[in-house]
């Protein structure tokens, strides 16, 4: 039988940390009146669960006292102050996380994070101990983890109660003390091995370092996304599997070196010490060692019970030390996965040992049990549930673990015989090669994923699901008439492509596609055939989309201009479909959305032009003409985001008789000239420009005479879109307006030429 009670603590502590950050220390008050009035009655209380409750309790007031202290240290020091009033500061602090290079709305921008030691800002200086999140420019890439640096900026709040605030880095930092012997050691594996691969194909270079320690750098969006498809994410990041595979691989050479008993434990210390250098001491790293640690106990002897009690434990300490935890999703993710592995995988694996081998009925039982236990909080992230992620994980762990063992081989070789360590890294690659075709055919089977919703009655309903599942399991797999059964109809769902009552509409002409915060647009070219206007901000959203509308040809796809939310979804356009040609604005900026179409376009053998201004042209079923940007727009700009909205590429387009302005991203100034150069336009749909920003040309809109207006925006955005100053008067004027945020998928329908709209 298994011991719940450790896993009853660890509930607690979890309770006691939500609980210490929403309602502080009235919280820790209440809990300790109720301990000592526990401790008042000890001697009645005899029972095994009364004794449990009391430490609960106890352990509900450590932790809640624990995470008011940490918020009341972060959020009302000196530095969260200055970061209040926006203040110009200097700061000394030590670099807790590798510097990287992420796509900004405006550019190019470093983020990392720095732990300070001193701050001076308002005529005062002050010793602290305060986290905070840097944002600079490229000076900040070649700053090692690990030093200490100076620097100047402007603090600004923090939205992660994590952090004191937010230092808009002025000019580049100075290094006033390099990294103590262990990160530079650590620093040189983690650099050994991106060597050791750096000869192989991009997606392959980029997966073994993040198999490896979690170094994800220059990993492609776009294969990144398969793998959340297909419930690979893990992979991706430094996880408990990671530690497992890696301290494993170290013990068996230990005994097979001839050391035994405490030896052994020894060698499993230094490997998980030298695992958290290698991929860095971050709150997540530490979880996953933890974790990882949980596992390999769980795999020992009486497997079940102490797995049990060592995940408790686990959990408390953790939250003990870092109470920040409690709202992370990859610490639950982490403490539910681990959860599966001990509570559900011994049951049916047992089950299925019936009519399987041992070792096949572990390696089915394993993956399966983690992943229906995260299904619920991967739900409510993602808002879809993997139907592929048991069947991929199978498949994938054929290559896992000589991936990740050979990776770092091929580091530590490396690091005294180059030539040898690049072999190594070639035999990773090749393992690595397999993984990804695993999550890429994988995220291309027609139903790979089911769009299941976050909402409250749709995550409910799914973990009422699970349970049942869960507690069925065992009574489902004991037969292999019932277990071939389930797996096989699984199967059959994931590779026929349930249909879609009612959608796409009959006589669609246009979708404005449900994609967040960003503009993905399909104008019909005829049967099975799209003209793509801009792909939004992620490649699954737009994937799914055209896969709704049955769209496998896009003969022409045109982005507007190079912000992310525009182009970053490219890879779902492109990816399992005949494209014809990429066409993007005048405008090459910013540099890393034009990296970013190039790279993508490229990979599918096309290479991106300037859309021609002025010329009519026909797509299939779509009449399309450029009406800017004008001939001798720049075609350099400074990075920031009005320059590049500005350049937005402005199409009308004719579909079944329907006149359609798609609009981009333009600013009034552009709205202007427009309705200068081109006086009396009318259109029946308009696309609202910058997903309904505020700043418009209003009397520009009005003149358009648009019987439909579609805006398309995410939901509970960051922008204040859409604006009602701009909605209001065109509702006003009598024109309908569709937000996809609230309505999502919208479609635009000719029914014999008169203008109708669905939406899905």
């Amino acid at each position: 039988m298994i011991d719940l009670r450790m896993l009853a603590l660890a509930g607690a502590a979890w309770a006691g940390a939500g609980l210490g950050r929403w309602l502080g220390w009235w919280v820790v008050l209440a809990v300790g009146v109720a301990v000592v009035g526990l401790w008042a009655l000890r001697r009645r209380m005899g029972s095994t669960a009364a004794r449990t409750a009391f430490g609960a309790l106890l352990v509900v007031a450590a932790v809640g006292t624990v995470t008011v202290l940490r918020v009341d240290q972060v959020g009302h020091g000196p530095v969260a102050a200055l970061a209040a009033d926006g203040a110009a500061v200097r700061v000394v602090g030590t670099v807790r996380s590798d510097p990287r290079e992420v796509s900004g709305r405006y550019g190019d921008l470093v983020v990392t994070r720095l732990e300070l030691r001193a701050v001076t800002g308002r005529g005062a200086s002050y010793a602290t101990a305060a986290p905070v999140l840097v944002i600079g420019d490229a000076d900040w890439l070649d700053v090692p983890l690990g030093s200490r640096v100076e620097a100047a900026g402007r603090l600004g709040r923090a939205d992660d109660d994590d952090l004191a605030g937010v230092l808009s880095a002025r000019g580049p930092p100075e290094v006033v003390a390099e990294p103590d012997l262990w990160w530079r050691g650590a620093a040189a594996v983690r650099g050994s091995i991106r060597d050791a691969v750096a000869h192989r194909p991009a997606d392959q270079r980029a997966l073994v370092p993040a198999l490896v320690d979690g170094d994800d750098a220059g990993l492609d969006d776009g294969l990144a996304d398969d793998f959340r498809i297909t419930g690979l994410t893990h992979l991706l990041a430094v996880s408990g599997t990671n530690l497992t595979l890696v301290v494993g691989f170290l013990l068996v050479l230990a005994r097979w070196a001839g050391l035994r008993g405490r030896a052994l434990l020894v060698v499993g210390a230094l490997g998980i010490v030298g695992f958290v250098l290698l991929a860095r001491t971050e709150p997540s790293v530490l979880r996953a060692a933890v974790m990882g640690t949980v596992a390999l106990l769980a795999m020992g002897a009486d497997g079940r019970r102490r797995g049990a009690r060592a995940l408790g434990v686990a959990v408390v300490v953790l939250l003990l030390v870092q109470p920040g935890l409690a709202v992370q999703p990859g610490f639950a993710l982490s403490v539910l996965a681990t959860a599966g592995i001990v509570l559900l995988a011994p049951g049916w694996r047992d089950a299925m040992m019936r009519w399987l081998p041992r070792w096949v009925a572990e390696a089915i039982a394993v993956p399966s049990a983690a992943q229906l236990a995260c299904t619920p909080v991967v739900a409510g992230l993602s808002g879809q549930v993997s139907l592929v992620a048991v069947a991929a994980n199978l498949a994938a762990a054929l290559a896992v673990g000589p991936a990740t063992v050979l990776g770092l081989g091929a580091g530590l070789v490396g690091l005294v015989v180059p030539v040898a360590g690049r072999l190594l890294g070639t035999l990773a690659a090749w393992c690595v090669a397999w993984i990804i075709a695993v999550a890429t055919r994988g995220a291309a089977l027609p139903t790979a994923a089911l769009d299941w919703g976050s909402g409250a009655l749709a995550l409910g309903v799914l973990s009422v699901l699970v349970v049942v599942i869960a507690l069925a399991g065992p009574f489902v797999l004991r037969h292999p008439v019932t277990g071939v059964g389930c797996c096989l109809l699984l199967a059959l769902v994931v590779v026929v492509r349930p249909p879609s009552p009612g959608w796409p509409p009959p006589g669609w002409v246009l979708v404005a596609c449900d994609v967040g915060q960003g503009d993905a647009l399909v104008l019909n070219a005829g049967p099975g055939a799209a003209v793509v206007v801009d792909s939004g901000p992620e490649p699954a959203a737009a994937d799914r989309c055209l896969d709704r509308l049955g769209v496998d040809t896009v003969p022409l796809v045109v982005l507007t201009h190079f912000h992310a939310d525009h182009v970053d979804g490219l890879s779902g356009v492109v990816d399992g479909r005949t494209v014809g040609a990429v066409e993007t604005t005048t405008l090459r900026d910013p540099p890393g959305g034009v990296r970013e179409v190039e790279s993508v376009a490229g990979s599918a053998g096309l290479t991106p032009a300037p859309t021609p201004y002025g010329a009519t042209r026909r797509v299939g079923a779509v009449t399309l003409q450029a009406l800017w940007p004008p001939p001798g727009a720049p075609t350099t700009g400074p990075g920031d985001g009005s320059t590049a909205n500005e350049a937005s590429v402005v199409l009308l387009a004719e579909v079944g008789g329907i006149r359609i302005l798609l609009t981009g991203d333009i600013e009034p100034e552009g709205q202007e000239a427009l309705a200068r150069s081109l006086p009396g336009l009318q259109v029946d749909v308009l696309k609202v420009p910058h997903h309904g920003s505020r700043y418009q040309d209003e009397p520009w809109l009005l003149s358009l005479g648009a019987r439909v207006a579609l805006v398309s925006v995410g939901a509970d955005n960051d922008y204040g879109h859409p604006a009602d100053a701009t909605l209001e008067p065109l509702e006003d004027a009598g024109t309908r307006v569709l937000r996809t945020d609230l309505e999502g998928d919208l479609a635009v329908v000719s029914d014999d030429g008169e203008l109708a709209t669905v939406t899905r």
